[in-house]
């Protein structure tokens, strides 16, 4: 199974404003009317039953959405990129990447069959010159390059969503009573790691239903990576309750049961305390019948009482079922009487038109604020009367004023964004 990859995403980038004049006959000095460019697409991520794995995604890494097209005469405005629709697998989870592949942070949890999530946003069309007509520049010859989409480094996981799994130690036999439970037909042999990915099956019990993950056994240092290590600690975060399955032919089932809990809680505190159901397999060997009640009395010692069962014959696996089903249900009610009640945190819209100046270490100023670098990112500083242009707007906004106000003085150099200039005013 294709469950993680890394992939490259762009979104589009948005069309150049227009630089234009309305022209028709006897017109000869009509006003500008060049038009605004159009939107670059989004690159959107949607979970799809008809998707099971990440295969796509692992052939093909770089996908790119379609640009904006430019404005047009007329104030028409330039047609908008086409979105870049990317299906995966429902209950996967999308996390943007710095370039060193350290996590920045995790952008879409797509749990749900037709959940969807824009991953990467396309970049706003630049405003052709008929947005910068004023009473004192009538005829403009300044128009806005589109704006840059979103791109970057974003790492695809898909995570199992099972209500229940079955966890231990490798060879323990948890693919056997899976197999016993349900109709799903995964490999079995006596040899560790016989499971290299995650098996499902539904487990019918009276009119109730739940779906059992089987996941790759565990070993000492998983959380760190080590064996499958995180291979299989992903595919556990969902599921609500966890069967904790143990080789009573141990001479160690108890540290066996320590082990594994202690892998959980490495890799994330919250499985270790999810619910667990604990089953002592093999009981249909000798050795481990005889010692039924030695291995019994450890547990007791934790306070935990077992089941023991065969995976092998079926004996006892009717009350795992029973005692996971019970398991389950306390979970989804603890879960939902838990939403009801709880305050809405309505985070304000921050003002996109505040802004911050701060003269910096080397005599520099920069200018913070999301519409000011916004604006000046989709503008030519190179050519003149663009900064001309520039610096009206900056001027209207009480940008100028703050700056000369921080110091500023003709010559300093002003930092916006990615956008370096000598200023001039």
């Amino acid at each position: 199974m294709i469950d993680q990859v890394t992939v490259v995403l762009a979104a589009g980038a948005g069309g150049d404003g227009a630089i234009s004049f309305h022209r028709e006959k006897f017109v000869t000095k009509g006003g500008p009317d060049g038009g605004r460019g159009g939107r670059g697409g989004h690159v959107i991520a949607i979970a799809s039953g008809h998707v099971n794995t990440l295969l796509r995604y692992r052939r093909q890494r770089h996908f790119r959405a379609e640009v904006g097209q430019p404005g047009g005469t007329s104030n028409r405005r330039g047609r908008d990129g086409e979105d870049l629709i990317l299906e995966v697998p429902a209950g996967t989870v999308i996390t943007r990447l710095r370039r060193d592949g350290s996590v920045i942070e995790e952008v879409a949890d797509l749990a749900d069959d037709g959940a969807g999530a824009v991953i990467a946003r396309g970049g706003h069309g630049g405003n052709g010159n008929a947005y910068f007509k004023s009473p004192t520049n009538r005829a403009p010859r300044v128009a806005q390059q589109g704006q840059r989409g979103d791109a970057g480094s974003f790492l695809m996981e898909m995570r199992l969503i099972a209500d229940v799994g079955i966890v231990g130690l490798p060879n323990v036999g948890k693919s056997t009573l899976l197999q016993q439970l349900s109709a799903a037909r995964p490999s079995i042999a006596a040899y560790p790691f016989t499971t290299l990915e995650p098996q499902l099956g539904v487990v019918h019990a009276g009119w109730q239903e739940f779906v059992l993950a089987d996941l790759p056994g565990l070993i000492e240092g998983a959380a760190d990576g080590i064996g499958l290590g995180h291979e299989f600690l992903r595919h556990t975060s969902r599921t609500r309750v966890l069967i904790h399955l143990i080789d009573g032919t141990r001479d160690d089932p108890l540290g066996a049961y320590d082990a594994v809990n202690r892998e959980l809680e490495a890799y994330d505190p919250a499985l270790a305390a999810k619910r667990q159901v604990l089953a002592i397999n093999k009981v249909d060997v000798e050795e481990v019948s005889v010692l039924r009640e030695e291995i019994a009395a450890l547990f007791a010692g934790r306070g935990l009482v077992p089941l023991f069962i065969s995976a092998q014959t079926g004996d006892g696996v009717g009350e795992v079922v029973d005692r996971a089903l019970e398991a389950w249900r306390k979970s989804e009610e603890e879960e939902h009487s838990t939403q009801p009640g709880r305050p809405i945190s309505i985070e304000p819209r921050p003002d996109a038109r505040r802004y911050e100046v701060l003269k910096l270490k080397d005599g520099s100023y920069r200018v913070a604020g999301r519409q000011v670098e916004k604006f000046i990112s989709m503008m030519d500083m190179e050519k003149m009367d663009v900064r001309e242009e520039v610096y009206r707007w900056l001027s209207r906004r009480g940008v100028s004023g703050a700056l000369r106000k921080a110091g500023l003085e003709p010559g300093d150099q002003v930092r916006v964004g990615r956008t370096r200039w000598f200023w001039e005013a």
